[in-house]
């Protein structure tokens, strides 16, 4: 028992160390501010297209060519696609940069 207790403050050691740490508040902070900017670049996507139909619909109604496909249509898939995509580079950025900065730091405080 002594020994689970010894497990868990050497546990509480690395993580108080590892949230001290200079590059682990970095790390934080860049991952917060680029997901808060795909989110804000996101949401004026999404808002931009419900206030063009909102306000501008004759915009979106305006065919394409002649039959029933309007601009409306391609607009709407490109919100999709560009969650998507959006999804897409935080995941890779996540991948290759911050699950790699992260796993420096555990290697660092043997966590």
């Amino acid at each position: 028992m002594e020994q689970e207790y010894g497990s868990q403050d050497k546990t509480a050691g690395h993580v108080h160390a590892i949230e001290t740490d200079e590059r682990y508040q970095r790390l934080v902070t860049t991952r917060s501010r680029f997901g808060w900017r795909l989110t804000i670049l996101m949401l004026a996507i999404y808002f931009g297209y419900i206030l063009l139909i909102a306000f501008e619909p004759h915009i979106l109604a305006r065919p394409l060519w002649p039959g029933v496909t309007s601009l409306g249509i391609p607009l709407g898939l490109g919100v999709i696609v560009a969650g998507i995509l959006l999804t897409a580079v935080y995941v890779r950025r996540a991948n290759k940069v911050f699950d790699r900065d992260l796993d420096a730091l555990r290697k660092d405080y043997g966590a």
